[in-house]
């Protein structure tokens, strides 16, 4: 039996340059053969057993295929040198002889792979990154798993034949990209990221495969990553490091990756059954890949805007399922952290089928509405950078991204209920960016290429903002008001006089922007008046007497006419700001409409359509009229108030909240029996019931 100590140590093995290890990227060209030296001949048996003893198991073989077949002497190793081969401190086996001979290996490996279908020696190979470092408590015989200093051999001798790895080699790509790397050391790692940058480099076809490895550990990590035997643990702040480390690289490497990446980034987003903290987690990571790669800005803000809206969308279709209070205090007592509403959940007792039913439906909302909230926090975070910080124009160019994006993923989705306060919050930092903001909302809705339906939608934008905007001067309240009181004339010169009969299927623009008026009117009516004119501030107008309070002409002269009109916009607008709007007119003697809305209670709105209409349809009509559906306008402005725990700190300040009518609410509040004015007196949207 051979024993360590007895092997003499060949002299050229330090005197060779070529054999030292080198922190420099290995030179691509062909390796030096170590079984061709210029040694005595009575040496080379002994290098070989050396060479044996210092490899991986089932190596060497490989090697000797390129030599000449000869009988070697049978050599039998005991357990102490078995386990100094696979020692990751031995010198030996650090050294550069010990790359060179993996190098070799893998070259000999891939050419019978590829060239024979011989598969042995590639199977090994794939076998040393697919062993699984967390089982090695468990295995017996810890020399079964590859060392560190063996794996990173490899990975080193597959770095050296980048170029031999084209799609025959496919399943020993996949295997070191699957393999286990971000929890161990950083010179392993950063080798680990050369390695994807070369590869992607030279055979570009594995560029969407690697995107889609890193990516995928963005939205969480699994457990037990950066927990791996003999070494430390690494957090997942660093993992996530670690992964934007190599995509950083790569997207450097490769300016036109980028395209490559954008389509993973969208198909690799989580599942809506996925929990709040892997959304989050994943915009966060989202957000990050914007400074290393500017370009991809815009498809990754649209990205998250996109889901959240969908998202945000659902919210407000599930909570409507419930009655009105239920569904409102479940979005009020969601809490800010999503593991005390976990928590919560485990503490329930047992229910019955229905009663698990609506629990795991309540569930599903607060974990609904953290992934809302959440990920909004995040664009607000990412925005103020740039509004806060930034000059005009940058400024200017953050509002154009968001507008850009509330156009053609907020606007035309319907009841989205807290993705658009974006808007409502940057477009209010400075008075260009306000004027910026009404212009875009006016385009919108008096734009001949638009459609009923979005103009309708920017009509209740653009009153909700007026509405709701605490940093919007009177001045702009005014200018808005009369602007679209203006149109509204227009409007009704233009239709009243073929017009049958309320219609709001023919005449939508027109009962939208109506609306919009008078929903401007309840909520900024200290604005309008001639007090508010003259330089008084909406406090100094309720300390006036309602006989000293008073309008334009214009806004009496416009209001008068339209609502007279045939088309009766009042029979079409929201009952519950008609009456609103009909109770502070009546308070302030500018128009007393009561008598028309009683009127409007007996109109039937289907005898106005047209008789080319089939009897069935008219029938359901006429039927639905009845009872005063189907024919009115919703009650729905988006800047409602904004109830999520986490981001609305943001909107603090920016909010106008309803205020009552001074001499009027409180004398209704003191007289019980005067409640026939309709069911949201108090406030002309009943979602602004808090």
């Amino acid at each position: 039996m051979v024993s360590v100590a007895t092997i003499p140590q060949p002299p050229a093995l330090t005197a060779t340059p070529s054999l030292k290890p080198s922190s420099k990227m290995i030179p691509s060209s062909s390796p030096v053969s170590i079984l061709k030296t210029s040694k005595p001949a009575g040496t080379k048996r002994k290098m070989a057993d050396l060479d044996r003893s210092l490899s991986p198991v089932s190596s060497v073989s490989d090697i000797d295929d390129a030599q000449p077949s000869k009988k070697r002497a049978r050599v039998t190793f005991n357990e102490n040198i078995q386990t100094h081969s696979w020692n990751q401190n031995d010198p030996a086996t650090q050294s550069g002889m010990s790359v060179a001979m993996v190098r070799e290996e893998i070259r000999g490996a891939i050419h019978r792979h590829v060239s024979s279908g011989e598969s042995e020696a590639y199977d090994q190979i794939k076998e040393i990154f697919t062993a699984d470092p967390k089982k090695a408590a468990d295995t017996v015989y810890s020399y079964d798993l590859p060392t560190h200093t063996s794996l990173k051999n490899h990975l080193l001798g597959l770095l050296s034949h980048i170029a031999s790895l084209d799609r025959g080699c496919s399943s020993l790509v996949h295997a070191v990209l699957e393999s286990e790397w971000l929890g161990r050391d950083e010179a392993y790692v950063k080798l680990f990221i050369r390695f994807l940058g070369n590869l992607a480099a030279a055979q570009g076809t594995y560029l969407g495969v690697i995107f889609k490895m890193l990516v995928s550990k963005l939205a969480g990590v699994a457990r037990g990553t950066g927990c791996l035997p003999g070494y430390p643990v690494v957090p997942v702040s660093e993992i996530y490091a670690r992964v934007h480390m190599a995509l950083r690289h790569i997207v450097r490497l490769i300016p036109a990756g980028s395209g490559t990446l954008s389509p993973v980034l969208s198909h690799t987003f989580p599942y809506e059954a996925d929990p709040a903290k892997s959304y989050i987690a994943y915009t966060q990571n989202l957000i990050q890949i914007i400074g290393y790669a500017p370009e991809l800005q815009s498809d990754i803000l649209a990205l998250i805007t996109e889901k959240l809206v969908k998202i945000d969308v659902q919210i407000q279709v599930d909570l409507e399922d419930f009655e009105d209070e239920l569904g409102e205090n479940l979005l009020h007592g969601v809490s800010t952290d999503p593991d005390e509403e976990l928590d919560d959940d485990d503490d329930a007792s047992v229910l019955s089928e229905d009663e698990a039913d609506e629990d795991r439906r309540v569930t599903e909302i607060k974990d609904n509405i953290h992934k809302v909230d959440g990920m909004i926090d995040i664009l607000f975070e990412f925005y103020n950078s740039s509004f806060t910080t930034g000059t005009l124009a940058d400024k200017r160019n953050s509002l154009d991204l968001i507008i850009s994006h509330f156009q053609t993923i907020i606007l035309p989705t319907y009841k989205s209920r807290h993705s658009q306060f974006l808007l409502f919050h940057f477009s209010q930092l400075h008075p260009d960016l306000l004027s910026k903001m009404t212009t875009c909302f006016s385009d919108l809705i008096f734009g001949k290429v638009q459609s009923g339906i979005i103009r309708q939608s920017a009509a209740a934008y653009l009153a909700s903002f007026i509405a709701r905007g605490a940093h919007i001067p009177s001045s702009l309240v005014r200018k808005t008001f009369n602007e679209m009181s203006a149109q509204l004339v227009d409007m009704h010169d233009k239709y009243d006089a073929t017009c049958r009969g309320p219609d709001l299927r023919r005449y939508g623009s027109f009962y939208a922007t109506a609306q919009a008026v008078l929903y401007i009117f309840c909520f900024r009516w200290r604005d309008l008046t001639t007090a508010s004119i003259d330089g008084d501030s909406p406090q100094q107008v309720d300390e006036l007497e309602p006989s000293q309070i008073a309008f334009p002409p214009n806004v009496k002269d416009t209001l008068s006419k339209v609502i007279y009109s045939r088309l009766n916009p009042l029979k079409i607008c929201s009952p519950g700001i008609v009456n609103e709007f009909a109770r502070i007119a009546h308070h302030f003697q500018l128009l007393y409409v009561y008598p028309l809305i009683e009127k409007n209670k007996r109109l039937r709105i289907s005898a106005f359509r047209s008789i080319a209409s089939s009897g069935l349809v008219q029938m359901e009509r006429e039927i639905r009229a009845g009872d005063h559906l189907g024919y009115q306008l919703d009650a729905y402005f988006p800047f409602d108030p904004y109830q999520l725990p986490r981001s609305r700190r943001w909107l603090e300040g920016d909010y106008v909240e309803w205020r009552g009518i001074p001499g009027l609410d409180q004398d209704d509040d003191s007289d019980s029996d005067a409640d026939d004015e309709g069911d949201d007196e108090e406030d002309p949207t009943a979602t602004d019931k808090e």
